[in-house]
């Protein structure tokens, strides 16, 4: 795992150079780190990753976005898996919220898309 936490801090330091510490692309690296620190047991950093992610997703797609949804539940899961039952609940209730209007989004935007693409 220091291995790939050793890429994934290479990757970071590139897009943020690239494309900006709130670009979409570098806050999915972001989310993406956080999960290695939580599989190392590095709660703490896990959690920063976390929040980092998750402000710059609502701030760039709002608190609707697929992106936003999954690092909510990241957010959950790392409070379960700290005992953080309070505050799991409450991430798994957002996410739960933003998955229906998600799916809703989805299928009335492929459906719009269908309609328009169809000869």
């Amino acid at each position: 795992m220091a291995e790939a936490e050793a890429m994934y801090r290479r990757a970071l330091e590139g897009k943020e150079k690239a494309w900006g510490p709130e670009h979409p692309l570098t806050l999915r690296t972001v989310d993406n780190l956080g999960n290695v620190y939580a599989d190392q047991g590095k709660m703490a950093e896990a959690e920063a990753m976390y929040r980092r992610a998750l402000e710059g997703y609502e701030k760039a797609w709002g608190p609707e976005h697929t992106s936003t949804l999954r690092t909510v539940h990241n957010l959950g899961s790392l409070y379960k898996d700290q005992g953080k039952m309070a505050e799991a609940e409450a991430m798994y209730r957002r996410a739960r919220a933003l998955e229906g209007k998600e799916k809703a989004w989805r299928r009335s935007t492929r459906r719009r898309w269908t309609r328009s693409t169809t000869w």
